[in-house]
């Protein structure tokens, strides 16, 4: 049965009035999911050693220092730390792993990791667009170090591109790190000529009005002959659902449909090469409903593949 993982604590993390990644995702979600048949449990904070694999000590201190006791910290333009955001984001991080461990172990199928702050921009040293931690990054070297995994699949279908997760595992070999994204597009980075020192690196930039056919054609053409001949052992997903037509922070238009499709579509590649092992981590989707919809429609395919 599908492991979801999450934690009540994530709703300490708070930003301020206005941004568009406020508490109320996670409860929206929680609504979407209740009824439907997935193994359930709780989060544990990450420890200084998991996070240190992708970031220095010094980073997790700086922002320990910086945290706050009331109000906000200001980050960067658009991220912040509320008295509880620290936690929460270790809660992510160690709900990454833990599904990582739970995959490998066979103790489920696959899993989805619905955790906030979201991770996939926070770089070696930096915060950025909402994420303090390389959530996905960090749980793709835990596989690598503590399960010794040595070919990871990570796609990334959130409509910015993942430049933290690029950045983390630029010099990685053991991972081949796939992102569609709208370009041009905050963070501007992603262009098809980033593909890491060992070539491991895959960007499919989409123009803004790309419906799902253009996602659908450009991913079969481009990701799928590289994902499949690298027969990756684990498959990790930066599952990201600001893509749809109602997000507020972007231009492309997909629809739940499309994220059943590439959710489909990566768990065939997990069973053909990976034994069925996907885990799966929440990261933008910013309208609420549709964000809600396309996450029960996400996860709903993640259990029947593993039934």
């Amino acid at each position: 049965m599908t492991l979801l993982i999450t934690h009540d604590d994530v709703d300490a993390h708070e930003n301020p009035p206005g941004h568009p990644e406020q508490v109320d995702r996670l409860p929206a979600i929680r609504r979407a999911l209740a009824d439907m048949d997935l193994t359930r449990e709780d989060a544990t904070e990450a420890s200084d050693e998991t996070i240190t694999r992708c970031h220095p000590q010094d980073y997790i201190d700086t922002l320990a220092i910086a945290a706050p006791r009331q109000g906000w910290t200001q980050l960067d333009a658009d991220t912040h730390m509320a008295p509880g955001t620290l936690r929460a984001a270790r809660l992510a991080v160690g709900a990454a792993c833990r599904a990582v461990d739970a995959v490998i172990a066979g103790e489920a199928p696959n899993a989805f990791v619905a955790m906030r702050p979201p991770g996939h921009h926070a770089e070696t040293a930096k915060p950025m667009g909402f994420c303090l931690f390389g959530t996905v990054a960090i749980a793709a070297r835990h596989a690598m170090e503590v399960h010794g995994l040595t070919r990871i699949a990570v796609v990334d279908f959130d409509v910015h591109h993942g430049n933290g997760t690029q950045d983390l595992l630029w010099s990685e070999a053991r991972a081949l790190f796939v992102s569609t994204h709208q370009s041009p597009l905050w963070p501007g980075s992603g262009e098809p000529s980033e593909r890491g020192e060992y070539d491991t690196i895959l960007n499919i930039p989409l123009p803004p009005g790309s419906d799902g056919s253009v996602f659908r054609a450009r991913f079969m053409d481009e990701a799928w002959p590289r994902l499949t001949a690298f027969d990756p052992e684990l498959v990790l997903v930066s599952a990201g659902f600001d893509a749809h037509r109602d997000d507020p922070l972007a231009q492309l238009e997909w629809s739940e449909e499309d994220f059943v499709w590439i959710t489909k579509t990566l768990c065939d590649l997990a069973r053909d090469h990976a034994g069925g092992r996907l885990v799966s981590c929440l990261e933008g989707g910013y309208d609420l409903d549709a964000l809600a919809a396309s996450v029960a429609a996400h996860v709903d395919v993640l259990r029947r593949a593993g039934s």
